[in-house]
């Protein structure tokens, strides 16, 4: 069965559309700049309306340890999703200091960022495949809406599990899935109405497509 997770959720209706629709994973944003951001305690408040048979992911950039610790002293999350420019020496610190699995973000454009993502193999619990971002200054980690070329990772045995991210829809995700080989898919724009802005009927819509693959 394919697994979804549904990041950048900041309203309770829409964490109770992804939880009530079957999200494996749901994804709260600790990135300032992003417009899918929350804070702290309002992930606790987001996480609280959840089973603990959905496991709850904050997403981080770059962010350092009094900031981690910040979020993880108030809000319960089961994993830490790295989408900046950590280094797989910071990856394994920050796997190690707070005791939870970690999930490190590739930005994939070209064969040379499969090589990179083979160097976190060993210090990440999972690895997630995104469209790298526009060179605009202004661009975001991810979220963009992007796609890349799938079959860049088809083929690959890695030994962690993985996601595909990046520009999914209920109507690109079987065709995603055949070339790629994913078993697990990461949303976000994909089921918005606007930048940050989820749409519960697509939340819906994309994890009812999931399953039927």
């Amino acid at each position: 069965m394919i697994k979804v997770k549904i990041c950048g959720l900041s309203t309770p209706e829409s964490v109770k559309a992804a939880a009530g629709a079957g999200a494996d994973f749901v994804g709260f944003v600790f990135y300032d700049r992003s417009p899918r951001y929350v804070g702290a305690s309002q992930a606790r408040l987001l996480s609280g309306l959840v089973s603990a048979a959905v496991a709850k992911v904050g997403l981080f950039v770059d962010a350092d340890d009094a900031a981690i610790g910040a979020v993880l002293a108030q809000a319960p999350l089961d994993y830490l999703q790295l989408h900046g420019a950590e280094t797989p020496e910071r990856v394994r610190d920050i796997r190690t200091r707070f005791e939870l699995p970690v999930i490190k973000a590739i930005a994939i454009a070209g064969a040379a960022d499969i090589d990179r993502a083979k160097t976190y193999e060993s210090v990440s619990d999972m690895l997630l495949f995104d469209a790298k971002p526009p060179l605009s200054k202004d661009a975001l980690p991810g979220g963009n809406g992007l796609l890349f070329d799938w079959t860049l990772i088809a083929g690959y045995t890695w030994s962690r599990p993985w996601m595909l991210a990046g520009g999914l829809t209920c109507e690109n995700i079987a065709e995603a899935v055949r070339i790629s080989g994913a078993t697990m898919l990461d949303v976000s724009s994909g089921v918005e109405s606007a930048p940050g802005i989820k749409d519960n009927a697509k939340i819906r819509r994309f994890i009812g497509a999931a399953r039927n693959l």
